[in-house]
């Protein structure tokens, strides 16, 4: 695409919003109460709004590399903590995406600089299911399963976040949900994680909540 191309388009999508609505602009800026907090990758295929039919500001973005929720990364860690203490979303998705190339970088270990720290992550995921991994001779399927731990994996880092469980014992929400997006359909693939389950599987390494409240 022209570089130039892209201002012309800006453009061409103002026009078009404001023939539809001649305030859309004026109500945007206003203010924002998306529901839904998105954590993806930022693969240029995986675009939020577009797979989830959705509009400016229905959803709260963050994009990384592998939609990964690394607990030492204050940048993840601070789109949580706005989201679900400043917005009230009531829904956080992690949403990985087949033939994702974080996750085909982890089957297939080599020296990237300064994305070794960065998806050393996603080698752990894959060292946590090494046994399940294993069992599995055919690559492509290695691969997409690959992609569907990590997904499960970093829902299970989002409720070890403190700011989500301090909500989760006050309101009940946000729920939280992982998603595989199939770049080769356009399908999106809710995995019917049962996250509040597995919390309390989980809850006496990671529950932070103070003994005498529990």
């Amino acid at each position: 695409m022209d570089f130039n191309q892209i201002f012309k388009n800006n453009e061409k999508w103002i026009a078009e919003k404001l023939a539809s609505n001649p305030d859309y602009f004026t109500e945007l800026s206003k203010g924002q109460s998306p529901e839904f907090l998105y954590i993806g990758c930022s693969d240029s295929r995986v675009t939020a709004e577009d797979l989830m039919g959705v509009q400016p500001g229905e959803v709260f973005v963050h994009r990384n590399i592998a939609n990964q929720v690394i607990p030492i990364d204050n940048n993840v860690n601070s789109v949580v903590q706005y989201a679900v203490e400043h917005l009230k979303v009531k829904h956080i998705i992690v949403c990985g995406h087949y033939e994702c190339g974080g996750v085909k970088a982890a089957l297939h270990p080599s020296d990237m600089g300064q994305l070794n720290s960065w998806l050393q992550t996603l080698r752990d995921v894959r060292r946590l299911h090494k046994d399940e991994l294993e069992k599995i001779s055919d690559p492509q399927q290695l691969f997409d399963r690959l992609v569907e731990l990590n997904v499960r994996e970093q829902c299970m880092n989002i409720i070890k976040i403190d700011h989500v469980q301090r909500s989760w014992y006050k309101t009940g929400f946000p729920k939280v949900h992982g998603w595989v997006f199939d770049v080769r359909t356009g399908k999106l693939i809710d995995l019917g994680m049962n996250l509040e389950k597995e919390f309390m599987e989980i809850r006496v390494i990671y529950d932070l909540k103070p003994l005498e409240n529990k």
